[in-house]
């Protein structure tokens, strides 16, 4: 038996479905980050350099996987929307927080998140990361973008 999601407090824009997800991610909440995507049978999720996962059960196991090591420490930075009246396209720059050899470092990862206005409010459809480049660094801390 399918639980049903709890209501995300929205005003009306893919914004708050956004927050609401990677605050989920920060705080390693599998039932709040699942609140945050549709009731569809292909919705697909993308981690940088992974497989498509397609599909709740599919995208609950690697979220889950993935808090087994400890939260993910994600910000949001240098959005891009798309807007129509029932979806949202959004292309995010995140800045992860990840532990090294030499201590804590930060990674950029650009991704692509997509909602759908439903009965229930925003919810997510697709979520695809990719790795960053230093040209991301670069726009997150401010400086110079060099295109060559």
């Amino acid at each position: 038996m399918q639980r049903p999601k709890p209501t995300l407090t929205h005003n009306g824009h893919a914004d708050e479905t956004e927050a609401a997800f990677y605050d989920a991610m920060q705080l390693g909440d599998i039932d709040k980050l699942m609140a945050c995507w549709a009731d569809e049978d292909d919705i697909v999720c993308v981690h940088p350099g992974g497989a498509r996962l397609v599909g709740a059960a599919a995208i609950r196991g690697a979220f889950d996987a993935l808090f087994s090591h400890g939260t993910v420490r994600a910000s949001v930075d240098h959005v891009r929307r798309v807007e129509t009246l029932g979806v949202s396209i959004h292309s995010v720059l995140e800045c992860i927080e990840v532990l090294t050899a030499e201590g804590p470092a930060q990674a950029y990862v650009i991704a692509t998140n997509v909602y759908l206005k439903t009965a229930q409010g925003w919810r997510l459809v697709a979520h695809h990361a990719s790795p960053g480049t230093a040209l991301e660094k670069q726009q997150i801390n401010g400086g110079p973008a060099v295109l060559h």
